[in-house]
């Protein structure tokens, strides 16, 4: 799973700095220092790593419900669906349910508040930019979060988007120093990689799901394991309790 994650991140943060690229860009990072630059580039990224950590930690609560409700294999497998279908549905078919309609006023409030944040340079700057930055609408995220739900645990589904921002820090970095470092033909090949990558990512969990007995991919599940070794063994129950024990009939 947290292989994936990271798998997912380093591949997604081609998408990454296309779409936050001029965030980075636009850091109000110092020029002249290098030892002071690193160091606001790393508070950048931990905020967003912590932001991708909540957004984790919410969405492992709501498949943790599927997980009491003993629905964690069927959850993997309508999480692998949905990303198959996602990737191989046509852009205007899934464009018109866009679910990120209702929220439209509380990103517009994020991004008025990222551009305040871009104008100053004080130390927690850089946190609060990379924070507010987690919290933008992106198809890759959105696609890690079907795997902080799968996990069907808070902590988890936490670690999983903290290590798909992991995944993201490298590109995102080169970026920050490099700027437009990357032609138009390589671009276009990495973006053509990454649906191919997510469809992967739906059929393992769909194979996870299944429940085939396959050690790491597709464990078999915990109640059937614990039911077929279960045996009662009374005789051994009156050897040790003597003879005056009857067990019940």
């Amino acid at each position: 799973m947290f292989v994936s994650a990271l798998i997912f991140g380093l591949l997604g943060s081609f998408h990454c700095v296309g779409m936050c690229g001029p965030i980075a860009f636009l850091l109000p990072v110092d020029r002249k220092n290098p030892v002071k630059k690193s160091g606001q580039i790393a508070l950048y990224h931990i905020g967003r790593l912590v932001s991708y950590g909540i957004i984790g930690l919410l969405f492992g609560l709501l498949g943790r419900s599927f997980y009491l409700f003993g629905m964690q294999q069927q959850l993997s497998i309508i999480v692998g669906l949905l990303m198959i279908l996602l990737i191989l549905l046509p852009y205007r078919t899934v464009s018109r349910y866009n679910f990120s309609k209702p929220i439209f006023k509380a990103i517009s409030a994020v991004k008025s508040r990222l551009g305040a944040a871009l104008k100053k340079r004080s130390p927690d700057t850089f946190l609060t930019i990379g924070f507010l930055n987690g919290f933008l609408p992106c198809g890759l995220v959105y696609m890690a979060v079907f795997g902080a739900i799968a996990s069907g645990n808070a902590v988890e589904g936490s670690l999983y988007m903290a290590v798909f921002g992991l995944g993201t820090i490298p590109l995102m970095t080169t970026a920050i120093y490099f700027g437009n470092f990357l032609s138009g033909k390589v671009r276009q090949y990495i973006r053509k990689s990454i649906p191919v990558f997510v469809v992967l990512m739906g059929c393992l969990f769909v194979v996870r799901g299944l429940g085939l007995g396959i050690p790491y991919i597709s464990p078999t599940p915990m109640m059937e394991t614990v039911s077929s070794s279960y045996q009662c063994h009374t005789p051994v129950l009156s050897e040790t309790l003597g003879p005056e024990y009857q067990p019940l009939k």
